[in-house]
């Protein structure tokens, strides 16, 4: 049996393109039919954001980024629109913008568990479909219970920051790699893809990157 072809990928969990990405990235790498290892790394859009943010993601994007109303109204349903084309409703009248911190904390214990990629799915599809609420400990628990995790345990460790510590070195190494902007893809250590390209064009590197293993 040949190693699973390795991706790295940073996202961030309200990051709406990430999710957009994630599902193109997945048709990409059914279009491939090898195997895939896939790891999701910590990558925050704003950091700055408070957990319980007083107003939309249209209130945050005009006020916080200095985008018209006008403007943000367009990029919010162009997204919306690029959204519903594979397969995903966004439903931006009930996104509660928050603080991610906590999200990705969980998504390394999910990691230690088994199930990141559960989790990963399940945080996206609660902030962006659900209006689930992602910067709360309580929300957060309730969500990982869905995925099968022991929920007190996972009340715990956000509390006691037992994951912090890796969420800051994916920042790092985010930053060590010139990541700006998410999602971004790391392809067997040494192909990136920047956003959320089409299916075929993930297909494209995970068949280069099998075939240059293949010649080595």
């Amino acid at each position: 049996m040949s190693t699973p072809i390795k991706v790295d990928i940073w996202s961030d969990v309200q990051c709406p393109w990430c999710y957009i990405g994630k599902r193109k990235f997945e048709a990409g790498a059914a279009q491939f039919g090898g195997d895939v290892e896939v790891e999701y790394h910590s990558f925050e859009l704003a950091p700055d954001t408070p957990v319980d943010f007083d107003g939309s993601p249209k209130d945050f994007l005009s006020q916080r980024k200095g985008i018209a109303p006008e403007q943000v109204d367009m990029m919010l349903d162009r997204v919306t629109g690029i959204a519903k084309s594979v397969g995903l409703d966004y439903d931006y009248d009930h996104v509660h913008q928050t603080n991610t911190i906590k999200a990705h904390e969980l998504l390394h214990f999910a990691k230690s568990k088994g199930v990141q990629l559960e989790m990963k799915e399940a945080l996206l599809k609660a902030y962006f479909v659900d209006g689930g609420h992602v910067g709360r400990i309580a929300d957060l628990a309730d969500v990982a219970a869905g995925v099968g995790l022991d929920r007190d345990e996972v009340v715990a460790v956000l509390e006691a920051q037992t994951y912090l510590a890796d969420v800051k070195a994916d920042v790092a190494q985010a930053q060590a790699y010139g990541i700006q902007g998410v999602p971004f893809f790391v392809i067997d250590g040494k192909y990136g893809v920047s956003g959320a390209q089409e299916a075929a064009a993930f297909a494209d590197v995970l068949t280069q990157a099998q075939s240059e293993r293949d010649a080595s």
